[in-house]
C-alpha cells in the first residue's frame, strides 16, 4: 500500500509518500515563514495562495524521489482540520480531485490525531507512554 499524504493546515505545505512494503517515508516541506514574517504572523489568504502554488511541484518531487508514478498510489490522505479553513481547502480540493481522477480513496485526517499517531509509522513503534499513567 502506497499513500500520498498532504498537509496544508497553516503556513507549511507538506507532502509525503508512505510505502508500507518498504516501510519508508519520502517527504518534502515548503515553509512560508519568510512570506509572513513582515506581517508579524500568518496571513490566512497569503497562506492559502502559497499552498496553491507549491502543492503540485512538491507532489511531483516526492513521487520522483520515491521512484513511483501516480498509478502506483493506493490512497491519498489529507489534513481535514483543525487549521486555517482556506489552507485546509487547498489540500482537500487537491487530494479529492486527484483521488477522483485516479479512482482511489481520499482519507480525511485530523491534524492533532496525526501528530499523536505518527510515531506508529516507525519501523519499531513504541507503545504510547501516556496510556500507562
Amino acid at each position: 500500500m502506497i499513500i500520498l499524504g498532504i498537509e496544508t493546515s497553516c503556513d507549511e505545505t507538506g507532502v509525503a509518500i508512505y510505502d508500507a512494503s518498504r516501510n519508508s517515508i519520502t517527504h518534502k516541506l515548503h515553509s512560508q515563514i519568510s512570506l509572513h514574517a513582515k506581517f508579524g504572523g500568518v496571513v490566512p489568504e497569503l497562506a492559502s495562495r502559497d499552498h496553491v502554488r507549491k502543492i503540485l511541484p512538491l507532489v511531483q518531487g516526492v513521487l520522483s524521489d520515491a521512484e513511483i508514478n501516480l498509478k502506483d498510489l493506493s490512497a491519498i490522505a489529507y489534513t481535514a482540520g483543525p487549521g486555517l479553513i482556506g489552507a485546509l481547502l487547498v489540500g482537500a480540493a487537491f487530494a479529492q480531485s486527484l483521488s477522483f481522477a485516479l479512482k482511489i480513496p481520499a482519507i480525511a485526517v485530523n491534524h492533532m490525531e496525526a501528530h499523536l499517531l505518527a510515531p506508529l509509522l516507525e519501523p519499531n513503534p513504541q507503545i504510547f507512554l501516556f496510556l500507562h499513567c
